[in-house]
């Protein structure tokens, strides 16, 4: 059958459709995305304006007529962290629901965690042993681990690239003060979580889901997204600590021409690249895998299996 996955995210809504069914892999079929920045929209009351809104709701009709388009026969339509904690979300979802007839499923920050760890579970296999993933979304970072298809530690931390770049980095470049601001602050709140997943033993295998380490591997040398999804990818620690500085010293129009850096992200990287950096010190990671499966993917392999144990 033809699924759909409506991913309402903190930067963008993307749409991925998939040609799946029970057993077997989803073959992609369709992308259609809009970059947003819900997390950006935020008023200072942390609640998405009227025009953030009504932005949100048009993106939807577009992405509901291009899965119609595509014949989509069962869409899974979900929010992550900018709708979680938007102070005015309930009345977001009522609008969303009155205007479009989506109901968006809200994640929790542990759910995601969870939903992405088996995505990257079932791309590696069983083969992998005790897996730790890092996922920097626009709103949040997760973490998970575990030598199951469940975790057995996940955690959500509110360090996404667009919500910290939004809060803590004004400028263009950012100042030193405001980039060594931020340091810390993502050192702190990553450090809380460390002992509880040091406690469950070494990884065997460290694995990265998302765009922002996408982007750091590529810069730092790793294949293009046109070389296809089977090539292998990885970010070292030591190249990555080698380009925070350069990428704090640069614009964000500079930072736009760095190879596989997409124009509207280029804002984020720095922000992304603290988090990436301080994640893989403080957890002792050298070296990290990127995974091209992630949440949404996550998303249709829950509703594979709910399909097959029918």
């Amino acid at each position: 059958m033809r699924l759909g996955v409506l991913d309402v995210g903190s930067n963008t809504v993307h749409l991925l459709v998939v040609d799946a069914h029970p057993g077997a892999r989803p073959l992609p079929a369709h992308s259609h995305k809009a970059e947003l920045r819900l997390a950006q929209l935020l008023d200072g009351d942390e609640a998405i304006g009227p025009d953030g809104v009504d932005k949100l709701i048009a993106v939807i009709h577009d992405a509901l007529q291009a899965a119609e388009d595509k014949g989509v026969e069962d869409l899974l339509p979900f929010a992550t962290s900018a709708v979680r904690e938007a102070s005015n979300a309930d009345d977001v979802l009522a609008r969303v629901k009155a205007e479009t007839g989506v109901e968006l499923q809200v994640l929790t920050g542990a759910e995601e965690a969870r939903l992405t760890f088996l995505a990257v579970r079932r791309w590696f296999g069983w083969s992998a042993g005790k897996l730790l993933v890092l996922d920097i979304g626009g709103g949040s970072l997760e973490i998970a681990y575990g030598i199951d298809e469940e975790p057995d530690a996940a955690v959500s931390l509110p360090l996404g690239a667009g919500r910290l770049t939004a809060g803590w980095l004004p400028g263009d470049p950012p100042s030193p003060e405001s980039i060594r601001a931020l340091r810390r602050h993502v050192r702190a709140e990553i450090a809380r979580t460390v002992g509880e997943f040091s406690r469950s033993g070494t990884p065997d295998h460290v694995v990265a889901t998302s765009k922002t380490f996408k982007q750091l591997a590529r810069i730092a040398g790793a294949a293009r997204s046109a070389d296809g999804l089977y090539v292998q990818r990885e970010l070292k620690r030591e190249s990555l600590e080698s380009w925070v500085p350069r990428l704090a010293g640069m614009t964000t129009a500079e930072r736009g021409q760095l190879p596989g850096v997409s124009e509207g992200r280029s804002a984020q990287l720095i922000a992304g690249a603290l988090v990436a950096e301080a994640a893989m010190d403080l957890f002792g990671v050298e070296n990290l895998e990127v995974c091209p499966w992630a949440l949404r993917e996550g998303v249709i392999l829950r509703r594979l299996d709910h399909m097959g144990s029918a």
